[in-house]
């Protein structure tokens, strides 16, 4: 679907995309840095979301909105993760994880926001089911790294 965006618009999704450019930026970093294996794909993963996420609003910013959207997505409700941290592990490297996920979860929750504030600025419904579309997964992702803290006795 076409669409051309007025200038408040324009700059909700320039703002969006500078939050999802400093996502992937930082999970690419953290599943360099994470420990653990299991947490390195999850950052992998989400990274790829963002990527995703990144090209979505490229393509509305350019006037074109996917019509191909879930915003009932449960992918945070249905991730259960392996506990790795069991047993003998290096209590460093279990503490440098829970801090790389508390931090992404702090990111996940303000972008959720920034998406639930800037769906209402815009007039295209279509517009509004893609952003809420994001949220919905920036809550997911948030969600799928408190289920690895709470299966690793993180929390």
């Amino acid at each position: 679907m076409n669409i051309t965006l007025n200038e408040k618009e324009k700059n909700c999704v320039t703002d969006l995309l500078s939050q999802e450019k400093l996502c992937i930026e930082k999970y690419e970093k953290y599943a360099s840095m994470a420990k653990d294996t299991v947490l390195k794909d999850l950052f992998t993963m989400i990274k790829s979301d963002e990527e995703k996420h990144l090209s979505s609003l490229n393509d509305l910013m350019n006037g074109t909105v996917s019509t191909n959207v879930n915003v009932n997505d449960n992918a945070g409700a249905t991730y259960s993760p392996a506990a790795t941290y069991t047993g003998n592990y290096v209590q460093a490297d279990k503490d440098s994880d829970a801090f790389l996920c508390t931090d992404a979860i702090t990111t996940e929750k303000y972008v959720s926001s920034a998406y639930n504030f800037d769906l209402f600025q815009f007039g295209s419904t279509e517009a509004r089911k893609l952003l809420a579309d994001i949220e919905v997964e920036e809550q997911n992702h948030a969600e799928m790294m408190f289920r690895y803290k709470t299966v690793n006795s993180m929390c």
